[in-house]
C-alpha cells in the first residue's frame, strides 16, 4: 500500500532572514524539565522492567508528572533546605500481565530518585524530596490497540501529529550548543554553576541578545564578589560558544534580576529554583528537540513519559524531526523543511493519514529536482518507524 505523503514548495522568507527570532531552553535543573527528565527515566524504566520480564513492552504513560516547590534559605557559603520538594508521579502503566504482577510503583520510585541523583547531586534525597506515585491502569480499549502485532507495525493509541523541522538556524544552535557546554564541560570545572539555567535568545536582524537565568549553589560560592566573578565567567564563556556558530553581534546578559547592592542574586542550596518558588510540569517546557521555537511550528505534546511503542506524542514528534534532519544532511538545495505527520487511532503507525512535507528550496532550486529524494527518504523512515522505539529505549534520543 502506498504511504499517502505529501510535498510542497514554500514561499515565505528564509527564518535566518526575518527580522525578529526568538528561542528558547529550559536546562535540565529547571522544575519543566525536571518532571520531563523524571517522566521520561521512569518510562525507560518500566519499558526494561516489562522486556526482562516479558520480552516486549506493556502499555504505559507517564507524562502527567509534577514537580511542587519546598522552601529554602539559601546563603553564602551554605544554607538549607526547610521544606522539601514535592513530585508527583502520575500517569498509568500495566501492573498485571499473563498472572504475573509487575511492581510498577517501585520501579518509578527507583528510577524517580536515580534521576534526581544524577541530575541534581546536591540535593539530599532522604531530607529534601517527597516522591509520591499515583499510577493508574490503562483504559481497556487503549491496551487493545497495544497488543504485540507479530512484526507488524503497532497501531496509534490516538489521532494525533509530529511535528519537526531542519535545520537548526545559528540562535537556535548556538542556545544548544551553549546548555550542552555548561552542562558537560563548565559546571565540572565551577560546582557553583547550578543546573537550573534557562537561555532565552533574540536575534533582532543581525544582533543576538541571549538572556541567561542561572542558578548558583551558595556552598560553593563564599561572597558576593565571588557571585559577581561567576556572572562574568559564565558571559565570557556563553559568548564565546555562541561566536562559534555565529558572525552576527553577541550580547549575553546574565541572571538580569539581581539586586546586586542589596545581595537579592539567584543563589540556591541544591542548584534548582524548584526548592523553593518555581513549580514544574511534563510538557511545558522544551520540545523534543530541546527547544522552545515560536517561529516554528510545534507540537505541544508532552513527548517525555509517553509510551515508545505507539504514543504519537512522542513517535510522530521524534520521528518528524529525524525525517527533517536527514533530508537536510542528504540532499543538497533544501533552505528549509517542515515535517507534519497525522494518524489515526487503530491504525497503523508507518501509514500516517497523511506525511505532509513543506521545503523552501535554495535559491535557483526547483521542488521538482530534489523531490524524489525526498519522498524516499520520508518512505523509508516511515517503514522504519519502529527504529525510534529502540532507540528511545535505549536512551539514544532526547525528548525534551
Amino acid at each position: 500500500m502506498k504511504r499517502n505523503i505529501q510535498i510542497e514548495a514554500l514561499d515565505q522568507i528564509p527564518l535566518e532572514k526575518q527580522r525578529i527570532e526568538l528561542v528558547e531552553r529550559k536546562c535540565l535543573g529547571h522544575p519543566d524539565s525536571l518532571a520531563d527528565g523524571i517522566a521520561e527515566s521512569i518510562s525507560q524504566a518500566l519499558c526494561k522492567a516489562y522486556l526482562d520480564e516479558f520480552g516486549y513492552v506493556l502499555h504505559h504513560n507517564t507524562d502527567q508528572g509534577e514537580v511542587v516547590a519546598g522552601e529554602s534559605c539559601p546563603k553564602f557559603g551554605g544554607g538549607k533546605m526547610i521544606r522539601p520538594i514535592y513530585v508527583l508521579l502520575d500517569g498509568r502503566a500495566t501492573r498485571q500481565f499473563n498472572g504475573i504482577t509487575i511492581p510498577t510503583d517501585a520501579v518509578a520510585v527507583e528510577a524517580a530518585h536515580t534521576y534526581l541523583h544524577k541530575i541534581l547531586p546536591e540535593l539530599n534525597l532522604n531530607r529534601d524530596v517527597i516522591v509520591d506515585c499515583r499510577l493508574g491502569i490503562g483504559s481497556t480499549d487503549l491496551r487493545d490497540v497495544f497488543k504485540p502485532s507479530q512484526g507488524r507495525a503497532p497501531r496509534s493509541n490516538d489521532t494525533s501529529f509530529g511535528v519537526g523541522h531542519a535545520p537548526f538556524s545559528e540562535v537556535e544552535t548556538i542556545i544548544r550548543n551553549s546548555a550542552d557546554f555548561i552542562d558537560t564541560k563548565l559546571r565540572k570545572k565551577y560546582p557553583a554553576i547550578g543546573q537550573d539555567i534557562k537561555i532565552m535568545g533574540l536575534r533582532d536582524r543581525d544582533t543576538i541578545t541571549l538572556t541567561v537565568a542561572c542558578a548558583i549553589v551558595d556552598k560553593y560560592c563564599a561572597d558576593i564578589r565571588e557571585y559577581q566573578e561567576y556572572m562574568q565567567l559564565l558571559n565570557e564563556q556563553i559568548t564565546a560558544v555562541a561566536k562559534k556558530s555565529t558572525k552576527r553581534k553577541v550580547v549575553v546578559h546574565v541572571n538580569t534580576a539581581d539586586d546586586i547592592r542589596k545581595k537579592s542574586v539567584f543563589m540556591t542550596v541544591t542548584g534548582t529554583s524548584a526548592e523553593m518558588g518555581d513549580d514544574g510540569s511534563v510538557g511545558r517546557g522544551n520540545r523534543c528537540n530541546g527547544l522552545i521555537t515560536p517561529n516554528r511550528p510545534m507540537s505541544m505534546e508532552a513527548t517525555s513519559g509517553k509510551n515508545p511503542i505507539n504514543h504519537i506524542g512522542k513517535i510522530y514528534n521524534l520521528l518528524s524531526s529525524q525525517i527533517a534532519r536527514e533530508c537536510v544532511t542528504k540532499i543538497d538545495g533544501i533552505e528549509e523543511m517542515y515535517v507534519r505527520l497525522l494518524s489515526q487511532i487503530g491504525k497503523p503507525i508507518d501509514y500516517p493519514l497523511v506525511a505532509s512535507i513543506q521545503v523552501l528550496p535554495k535559491q535557483g532550486i526547483a521542488l521538482r529536482e530534489i523531490n524524489a529524494d525526498i519522498l524516499e527518504i520520508v518512505d523509508d523512515q516511515l517503514a522504519n518507524v519502529t527504529s525510534v522505539t529502540e532507540k528511545v529505549i535505549e536512551g539514544k534520543l532526547r525528548t525534551f
